[in-house]
This record gives C-alpha cells, structure tokens and sequence, in this order.
C-alpha cells in the first residue's frame, strides 16, 4: 500500500492515488506486477453525451469504498494474496488527436502483454477497446469476446473513430470470433446476421443467472476470452452516469452474479468504460464501474 508511513489505511476516503489503493507505478512494464490497471481519459468518439473522459479519475475516486475489506465479499480470499496489481495512471496522448491515442494504447497495452501483465483497462468511451482488441489479438491470436452494454456496437455508420463501430471493425480486422463471441444485455437494433450470440436485455432480465453463465461457456469454450463491459448495460437506474442510457437494463445484482460464473474461462484482457461522472448521481455509477472492475481482478485471482 502507498500511503503516508506506508500505513493500512482502512478509511473509506482516502488515499485515492491509485485505483483501489493499490501503488502508482509508471514504469510498468519490467515490475512484478500480474495486473496492470491504465486509466484511458478519452471521449472524442462518443456520439452522445461527453464526458466520460473524467470516468478513470471518477472510478479511483470511489474505489477506496471497496478497498476496506481484507476479502471481497463474497470471496474466501484476500485478492492481494494472489494477485500482485498496480496502477499506472492514465495514457498520456496529445488530446485532440484521435489516432494518437489509438497508437499509444495499442503500443503500450502490447508492451505490457509482452512482459506477461494482465491489463486491466478503466475508460473512457467505449472506442478504446478497439486498440485493446488488436493488441490483445497479436498476443493471444483471435479471440472470443464477451461484451456487457446495451448497444451491439456493430454499426458500420460512422467515422473511423465511433464508440458505435468496434465490433463491425474487429471481426473484419480478424481479433475477434464472432461464432465464439456473446453480447450480453443488448436493448437497441442489433443485427442477427452479425454472427454474435446476443442474450438481449429481455431474455437477460428473465433468464437465470446459471443459464446466461452456461450459455456464454457453450459459446466461448477454451478460447482466450477478451471482457468489455460498457456500463450502460446497467439499467439507468443503477448506472445513471453514462452517455447514452437505454431503460431496460440488467440491475448490479444479476451482472455481479453473472461475472462470478465467468471465473473459469480464460480471461486475458478486461475492460470498463463510458462512466460519465457530470450525469452521475451520488457516484452510483462509479461505484457500479469501480465493484465491476474489482470483480474481474478476483475472477482472474480465483484461479491463481
């Protein structure tokens, strides 16, 4: 822990350097770290509300709220017995120039994947995972993705540069598997020809939480598993802070349980974004993102 004396600080206010207290380190890549947490303050592809650039410092803001607990709740395990993760602060790219932060994410996602780093990613509008995908794609091959949000992202409408357009782009680009892919909580036009399998809000607000589980292992089986959650896959009454909200949404309980059933695959990138902290509400949603991304470093510890 780094705080002053290098005290335990079990205050739920302070100390919010690095996301969940865990140590600022900005030369990441030749530590012993097994996770790397980079924040990503970008929102220049966002098609709605802006804003989300302030989410990664939202998201560390609230995260002392969870840093209390010596076990995460329900785990039977302290995760800093099993995994040693840092934080590298935010991506520093010239702001205004999309391509850059594009090049830099890639490049710097990749150096950390090449040093054997788990990367676990805090946005940011939604376009980030783009670079993700490609460097996590040149690391582990072609991947199956498993993609929490209300919008399929499949829109071939937009520039080069849309929060709406990664997942037309990647499985042209040959990162993803579509065949072995899931989209979880969609609520907008979405096309079935896409080749995703699709458990759209309707079903996933009726279906178990053990048959939504069983049903994304079918899909994705033993392949390398890339993670993205999109906080607008939360109803907006538990994520009101986001840019383009849809009604009709999963609520925190059902996504945490259905997180949980994803600890045995093979996870090897994770991401949260589109926290937009101007329309939040008592920080609910940053707690939302910041216990989301907590529970993606336990599901990689549960299996250390």
């Amino acid at each position: 822990m780094q705080t002053l004396n290098f005290e335990h600080d079990i205050s739920l206010v302070s100390n919010a350097f690095g996301a969940f207290r865990f140590p600022l380190n900005f030369s990441p890549y030749d530590t012993d770290a097994d996770v790397v947490i980079t924040g990503v303050p970008f929102d220049m592809a966002t098609s709605g509300r802006a804003g989300s650039r302030f989410g990664p410092n939202a998201i560390r803001q609230i995260s002392p709220q969870l840093a209390w607990e010596e076990k995460r709740y329900p785990w039977n395990f302290s995760l800093q017995d099993r995994l040693k993760v840092i934080d590298c602060g935010d991506l520093v790219y010239a702001f205004g120039n999309n391509q850059d932060m594009v090049d830099k994410l890639e490049n710097h996602t990749l150096k950390l994947l090449s040093k054997g780093k788990i990367c676990l990613t805090l946005g940011g509008d939604h376009f980030i995972t783009l670079p993700l995908l490609r460097a996590h794609a040149k690391a582990f091959g072609k991947l199956s993705l498993i993609h929490f949000d209300a919008h399929a992202d499949t829109y071939s409408n937009g520039s080069s540069y849309d929060h709406g357009t990664m997942f037309y782009h990647a499985p042209k680009e040959g990162l993803i598997d579509v065949n072995k892919s899931v989209q979880i909580g969609i609520r907008t036009e979405f096309n079935e020809k896409d080749g995703f399998t699709v458990i759209d809000a309707i079903k996933a607000n009726d279906l178990s939480v053990k048959t939504i589980s069983d049903l994304i292992h079918n899909t994705v089986d033993n392949n390398p598993c890339y993670l993205t959650f999109d906080i607008d896959c939360l109803d907006p009454a538990f994520a009101p802070g986001t840019g383009t909200p849809v009604m009709g949404g999963l609520n925190s309980d059902k996504v945490l349980k259905i997180l949980r059933a994803l600890k045995d695959l093979n996870i090897v990138g994770m991401d949260v974004v589109e926290v937009c902290p101007c329309y939040d509400h008592g920080e609910i949603t940053a707690l939302a993102a910041a216990t989301i991304a907590l529970e993606m470093l336990y599901i990689k510890a549960s299996g250390q």
